[in-house]
């Protein structure tokens, strides 16, 4: 299904980028996702043991054909400027890129570039200490919200590293955590957060007062990202059901996108034509699954080109969507 509509609503499939690769043209095991202005995404590759590949890729996205890598940076090691387990990324107001890292327990800063500019954290489960942090976001006073996911909590800080104030407590109930992972803050100040073991999102006030969730125990499998576009609609990745779930500004659940990839992207597609093999091999193929997602991991919304890109962890890729919120259904005049 390359066009999903639904309640005046329609997101449009445009295309992938992007192939499993440790370097270079492509992502490996991509997680988190911060899109910047004029076309460009940061994606952070979390890698694995063996590859070594996790690093940041500074990204073109463009229309079809356009993508480009214009910069790599917080490469494998322990070094100040280099990444462990990196997982999600975030900018600030002056376009700054903050990367968290879940293994060395900080948050490492970049500049639009990738230069490393400095890191902060401290290892721990004190006021503004941290145990393997996961996602990342800014508020409206370019402070940010670190999700403290081994202390199961959310805690805020000045984006030079100064505690601010923290929210969450180890549970199931309302307000409280298991594992959290990504996280966003709306227009108004509210914060989104993916209960990655309570398999739901919930949304709270600016100062942590539990709202409302989205999703619950057998709909959500293991959520990790989220996101909420200018109309509302909230964006989680299902992880482990291997979708977006798409939901309206109630809890509502309205759709679910599923991945459409049926073209390859352009790096990929390079990738084949270099191996005759491959192509026979391919052409023997079904390769319906391959369209798909697997394990989408991060999402982000563009709200100036209306455009959802979310990465598609095992496929080493972004796909890519449009959202059309004007749309009304043709009218049949017999």
């Amino acid at each position: 299904m390359l066009t999903t509509v639904i309640g005046g609503r329609v997101w449009d499939f445009s295309h992938a980028i992007g192939r499993n690769a440790a370097a270079g043209n492509g992502f490996s095991q991509p997680t988190g996702i911060a899109l910047a202005s004029n076309g460009i995404a940061y994606v952070v590759s979390r890698a694995t043991e063996n590859n070594f590949g996790s690093r940041v890729s500074k990204v073109f996205i463009g229309a079809p054909g356009e993508e480009e890598v214009r910069a790599e940076f917080g490469h494998h090691g322990t070094d100040e400027g280099k990444a462990m387990w990196p997982s999600s990324v975030a900018l600030d107001a002056q376009g700054n890129v903050y990367l968290s890292d879940d293994w060395l327990h900080r948050i490492s800063v970049f500049d639009a570039d990738g230069n490393f500019l400095k890191c902060w954290g401290v290892h721990g489960s004190g006021e503004g200490e941290l145990d393997s942090p996961a996602g990342l976001a800014f508020d409206a006073d370019d402070n940010i919200f670190v999700v403290d996911s081994g202390n199961h909590r959310i805690q805020k800080f000045t984006k030079d590293g100064a505690f601010l104030a923290s929210c969450g407590s180890y549970g199931s109930g309302s307000g409280q955590l298991d594992r959290p992972w990504g996280i966003t803050i709306d227009d108004e100040g509210a914060i989104y957060v993916a209960d990655w073991k309570n398999n739901r999102v919930q949304k709270l006030s600016s100062d942590g007062t539990f709202l409302m969730q989205f999703g619950s125990e057998g709909e959500l499998n293991r959520p990790s990202d989220v996101c909420v576009d200018p109309d509302g609609d909230v964006y989680v990745c299902d992880w482990g059901n291997h979708r977006i779930r798409v939901y309206d500004s109630e809890g509502d659940a309205l759709a679910s996108l599923v991945g459409d990839a049926q073209v390859l992207a352009k790096w990929a597609q390079q990738a084949v034509d270099a191996n005759p093999d491959y192509i026979k091999m391919r052409r023997r193929a079904n390769l319906e699954g391959e369209w798909r997602f697997l394990y989408p991991t991060g999402v982000g919304f563009n709200a100036e080109e209306n455009r959802l890109v979310v990465t598609d962890n095992q496929r080493g890729r972004l796909q890519i969507y449009f959202k059309d919120h004007n749309y009304s259904d043709p009218q049949a005049n017999l």
